[in-house]
């Protein structure tokens, strides 16, 4: 059986407050293979990662990443809203991320948050990085504004790219085609759709569906043997798949 890759979704975000050190750190004790994060850019053109574009749910302060400088968002507790125990987790820099990870074999999905705000530049800046640390090749940039994904393949075709969404769509192989896209990441529902999955194999299409939890659904995906499974519990995933076997 093919062995379909374990992405940590925001860290070990089940166990730790999303997107932070301690949630990464964690994904990296349960042996994950990858992690996956979120990029949005400050007013001084800081790449932090944190999900949302208001940093009110997960943090103590309030208002837009865009209008916060690095230092501003650096001194926000993104921690406490988790759990007493996290209190004093910041907001990372991209390049914080990549440090922790650049002398593993661990890749990095890298979500581009290019709307409903939109970045200018940001498809550059996370290139930049990217290419400074010579991760072209560990590394694939998601994104549900898909202009983001076409900007990123004339940037640098080398760096794959995944088309992330949530509509049942007929024949999204054409489509990310069309983009040309290496991956489709949708809404795991899409995948018991037996049509959906053999003709995205049939044309070289890789899947990597989000965000997979139950149980009882990670053991179906990987037996459909995708390319990787985004999930909040990657020691959950990790079991069930090393329990069915593969290589």
């Amino acid at each position: 059986m093919k062995r379909p890759l374990i992405i940590a979704h925001r860290g070990a975000s089940a166990y730790a407050p999303e997107n932070t050190m301690a949630s990464f750190l964690k994904a990296i004790d349960m042996k994950s293979d990858g992690i996956e994060l979120d990029v949005h850019m400050t007013k001084d053109k800081a790449l932090v990662v944190c999900h949302d574009e208001r940093v009110d749910r997960t943090t103590n302060g309030k208002g837009f990443i865009k209008d916060f400088s690095l230092n501003e968002i650096k001194s926000l507790d993104a921690g406490s809203w988790f759990g007493s125990e996290f209190k004093g987790e910041r907001i990372l820099e991209l390049e914080e991320v990549i440090n922790l990870i650049k002398d593993s074999n661990m890749m990095l999905n890298i979500e581009l948050k290019n709307a409903p705000i939109l970045y200018e530049g940001i498809e550059e800046k996370v290139i930049d990085i990217i290419s400074s640390y010579k991760m072209e090749d560990r590394v694939i940039i998601s994104s549900f504004n898909h202009y983001s994904l076409i900007q990123v393949k004339r940037i640098n075709p080398r760096i794959k790219t995944g088309a992330l969404y949530m509509a049942g769509l007929v024949e999204p192989w054409v489509y990310a085609k069309s983009i040309k896209a290496d991956a489709l990441h949708p809404l795991f529902y899409n995948l018991l759709v037996p049509e959906f999955v053999k003709g995205c194999f049939e044309n070289g299409i890789m899947l990597n569906p989000f965000t997979v939890d139950d149980e009882r659904y990670i053991a179906a995906i990987i037996n459909l043997k995708v390319n990787g499974i985004i999930t909040n519990y990657p020691d959950r995933a990790i079991k069930i798949r090393d329990n069915l076997g593969g290589v």
